[in-house]
This record gives structure tokens, sequence and C-alpha cells, in this order.
């Protein structure tokens, strides 16, 4: 990869360890591209959907991470319908669902990081 960029699926098993050793729970949705497929992140907070991250590629050609999709405290048949979408529109896409204790932080720490 010339990008410098991870391997997908690399990333994800990082952030699903990152998760669990910080106590929270982290599973796949979706796999996809196991080299360059997107990364999207459904956050939640005991079971209360919080928000959804989206890597993608900004302006200045580095990644960074973006809110997208349905609001917080949307139902789950809406996070679905969100996810089946993006899958539909893009099947190398890889998905990942995260309950944590303290998603607002973690949500802060992700976005400001890339």
């Amino acid at each position: 990869m010339s990008s410098g960029r991870l391997p997908a699926k690399l990333e994800i098993t990082g952030l699903a360890r990152r998760i669990e050793a910080d106590g929270g729970f982290a599973t796949t949705l979706h796999r996809g591209d196991p080299d360059g497929g997107a990364l999207l992140l459904v956050v939640s907070s005991r079971g209360r959907h919080c928000a959804c991250l989206e890597r993608i590629l900004g302006i200045g050609g580095s990644y960074e991470w973006r809110r997208t999709g349905p609001a917080e405290s949307a139902e789950s048949g809406e996070v679905a319908a969100f996810l089946a979408k993006r899958v539909r529109f893009d099947p190398d896409l890889w998905a990942m669902e995260l309950d944590i204790a303290d998603p607002e932080r973690f949500i802060a720490e992700t976005t400001s990081l890339g």
C-alpha cells in the first residue's frame, strides 16, 4: 500500500482490542475489503445509540473521522437501515459496533486524532 495507511482489517482488529482493554464491547457488523475498505463505527453506550463515525479522506489528503448517519438516540431500526444502505453502496465497507462507557470522550478523541 503506497498511501501509508494500515490495512482496514488490521485497524479494525486494533480498535477492537483498544475498546475491549478499556472494558467496552466491540463487534464487527460487516467485513469489507481486508486491505482498503472504508471504516464505519456505530458507537453506543449501554445499548443506546450515540453516533456513527466514518473515516473519510479529507481535502488535505489525510484521513479523518467524521460523524455521519442517524442522530443520537436513534432507534435501532433506523441505524440498521442506515448500515444496510451504506453496505449496498460500498460492499468493501467495514462496520463495527462499539458499546463503551464514555462515548463522548471516545468520539472527541477519535475525531481529533484523524
